[in-house]
């Protein structure tokens, strides 16, 4: 038997469906049918379901007809052109009606249905704007979790946000008055494993309606372990059905609150009866958590601006005293009170040698010391942050209580010289939703009884009392000390003032160009699905005989789409320059292989082909190098795609100490009198602009390759395009 730990258990691939949905899939390339739900025969007239695997729908009219005629199914190869979104429709099976959802993930098309509920209980209008008036945190996710109940009316609600090392806190709750409260009470990372969060950034509406009904098999002759991750009727793991059963609930719903691209938290939902939510009440819900994170966010922005704006009003007050002095002991002498303060500290040691100055309550003389002999031998960074260094280092360096948590800035380590602010321990207590202590349970998955952590049994608040830490130093502290160093590097080198301040300026004239790109790209994300989902609800509730009015939604749909599409390679492209990157040798056949097959999938006609020549390796970054090929790759195939014959070539040589890759196609060429502006933002040729596109891609693999130390060029003419990536040769 397999012990599996939680983190380690396959989620996504659990091999049925909840029983209110059904499920059919289809090849993406020739849609015949590769699996489906078993109990698809409810709602279509199938007497034989085998035996429509390797067939299409249009080869069972009896059975599939309303599928066939819907305007999604229609034009499939547009709905389906970007992976993992998903387009809903409506239509009437057997007299009843259902939501219709597509959605394409790897080499496959799902169509997904689910049968549509009224609501009778809803209480809400589409105002969207009440988040943004709200200046306190805690009333803003009291107020979403208000207008939230009036959507789903679950039993009870609740803002569970994730804390740094996985694990939850509950910070606001709505719930019936029978109901135990569960606000403040905090849950063991094994609760929300890192595969389950990863789930909830790629689906961020999901429905558990029972936990008590039976799960529907998906049947498949070819496709063994099919990836469920953005089906909405996907069963849960039996170790979370069994987790719900013992909180005492039947039915719970979620949807994630995303900030900054990140799974901040959650909306956790649950009901003590079984409880289904229709599908467009679960997209309303998730609108109105988007509209609350994006609240949040731009509420945190303002205050962390106005925090900024003292923090830098407070650091040129200390600039005035420091000028004052020839010498920096001086200035940090007569500044220590203030320097003090700054991160929030109980006390600060100025180290100088053997000298050692200290204001506030700090350890003795002889501690402070010890510390900085530990702190010269087992640190690099030039910041040590520790919030618990009472509790890791107590006995090796007799602590006391004033030093549990620790800041220390090295000005000159070959001098001794370092500024060490303290904080004492601070008497804290978690209160856990039950015993977070592990224990080892058998559970069934896919037919195979496997070894997991088992679920809690009680929920009974379980007091844990921690030692040895002080208050966690948060952002804001660590970036006062930030400003304290920067004025030190400042004042203690007069003679490259003026020159420092001037690449300060630019520096910053380019962070605020790339942040304001940056933030009107994720600003306007929200707007754009509010209106996107919007649009594809009215387009579901338009009458038979609107074809009219179903064109001019679908413009609006695909134009939104364009923007979207835009605003997510400005955020590349910032990326591009910013994000860290980590160079090590790269095998690049597979990358390059599976981003062909999408991109011939994607952009090209049936009769595009592809050779893939020798792919030797690189030295790069791993995701870099994976948009740079996807870019290049992508371009070649779109590009192609209009000729009689659509040929792709790629292929790899080593050339002395570099490795050259040039990417070959047939297309439309580039004019030569384009060609200066080839690598510039939202740049589009003329004999381009008849393909969908932004003039984005380019720039980014431009300026990617520069920062992995490569090089990117081209060779063009009428009868086509050849692009040549220069990587360094790994190292031997």
């Amino acid at each position: 038997m397999n012990f599996v730990e939680c983190h380690e258990e396959p989620i996504h691939i659990p091999g049925s469906i909840q029983s209110f949905g059904y499920l059919i899939g289809i090849d993406a390339g020739s849609h015949s049918i590769t699996f489906f739900s078993r109990n698809i025969s409810d709602i279509f007239k199938i007497e034989n379901p085998e035996g429509v695997f390797g067939n299409k729908l249009t080869d069972f009219p009896e059975s599939f007809q309303n599928i066939i005629d819907s305007d999604i199914y229609t034009s499939l190869d547009r709905y389906t052109r970007r992976e993992n979104e998903t387009y809903f429709d409506k239509i009437f099976i057997e007299e009843k009606e259902y939501h219709f959802s597509v959605f394409r993930s790897g080499g496959s098309i799902f169509l997904e249905f689910e049968e549509v509920l009224i609501n009778p209980d809803k209480r809400i209008s589409n105002k969207y704007d009440n988040f943004y008036v709200i200046d306190d945190e805690q009333e803003l996710w009291n107020h979403l979790l208000e207008t939230l109940s009036k959507v789903v009316n679950y039993d009870r609600t609740m803002v569970y946000k994730f804390m740094m090392d996985g694990s939850g806190k509950v910070i606001a709750e709505k719930k019936n008055e029978e109901m135990e409260s569960f606000l403040g009470l905090h849950y063991p990372e094994s609760d929300i494993p890192k595969q389950a969060r990863e789930l909830y950034l790629k689906k961020r509406k999901r429905i558990f309606s029972n936990v008590y009904e039976e799960t529907v098999p998906i049947i498949s002759k070819t496709i063994k372990d099919i990836d469920l991750s953005l089906a909405a009727s996907r069963a849960m793991s039996p170790v979370h059905g069994q987790y719900l059963k013992n909180s005492g609930v039947s039915s719970s719903f979620s949807v994630s609150i995303i900030i900054d691209n990140h799974l901040w938290g959650l909306v956790t939902c649950q009901n003590v009866e079984p409880k289904h939510i229709d599908l467009e009440d679960r997209v309303q819900a998730g609108i109105f958590t988007a509209l609350a994170a994006n609240a949040y966010s731009s509420f945190k922005s303002k205050n962390e601006l106005n925090y900024r704006l003292e923090l830098n009003e407070r650091i040129s007050q200390l600039k005035t005293k420091f000028l004052k002095h020839n010498n920096l002991f001086d200035s940090l002498l007569e500044s220590k009170k203030e320097m003090m303060r700054l991160p929030e500290a109980d006390g600060l040691a100025i180290v100088s040698d053997e000298n050692i100055i200290i204001e506030g309550e700090t350890p003795t003389a002889d501690c402070i010391s010890r510390i900085v002999n530990w702190a010269l031998e087992n640190t690099s960074d030039r910041i040590y942050v520790n919030r618990s260094f009472l509790k890791n280092h107590a006995e090796e360096l007799d602590l006391s209580e004033n030093a549990a948590g620790i800041i220390i800035y090295f000005i000159e380590r070959d001098k001794n010289e370092m500024l060490i602010w303290f904080r004492k321990e601070f008497d804290e207590h978690i209160d856990w939703a039950g015993n977070p202590e592990k224990k080892i349970g058998v559970f069934s998955q896919n037919g195979e009884d496997r070894q997991m952590i088992s679920p809690r049994t009680s929920f009974r608040i379980f007091t844990e009392n921690i030692k040895g830490h002080s208050k966690r130093w948060n952002s804001r502290n660590v970036s006062a000390v930030q400003a304290v160093r920067d004025l030190i590097l400042e004042t203690s080198h007069k003679n490259y003032n003026a020159i420092k301040r001037l690449n300060d300026e630019l520096k910053k004239v380019n962070e605020e160009l790339d942040s304001f790109s940056y933030t009107i790209s994720h600003d306007l994300g929200t707007p754009l699905t509010v209106m996107k989902l919007n649009a594809q609800m009215l387009l579901g509730n338009l009458t038979d005989g609107s074809e009219k009015s179903k064109t001019k939604i679908n413009t609006i749909i695909e134009e939104i789409d364009s923007m979207a599409e835009m605003m997510q390679d400005v955020l590349q492209l910032s990326r591009a320059k910013h994000s860290e990157i980590q160079l090590e040798t790269l095998k690049t056949s597979n990358t390059i292989q599976k981003i062909a097959d999408n991109a011939k999938i994607t952009y090209g006609s049936p009769k595009s082909e592809i050779i893939i020549k020798e792919c030797p390796d690189v030295l790069a970054d791993k995701t870099m190098l994976h948009q740079v090929f996807l870019n290049i790759i992508n371009n070649a195939v779109k590009y192609s795609s209009h000729k009689d014959q659509p040929k792709v070539e790629i292929e790899g040589t080593e050339d002395g100490q570099t490795i050259v890759y040039r990417i070959s196609d047939n297309g439309i060429g580039i004019p030569e009198e384009e060609k200066h502006k080839m690598f510039k933002i939202f740049n589009r040729m003329d004999n381009a602009k008849k393909f969908k596109g932004n003039g984005v891609g380019l720039s980014i693999v431009h300026r990617i390759m520069k920062r992995i130390g490569g090089n990117i060029d081209y060779e063009s003419n009428k009868e086509g395009t050849s692009f040549i990536l220069t990587f360094k040769k790994p190292y031997i």
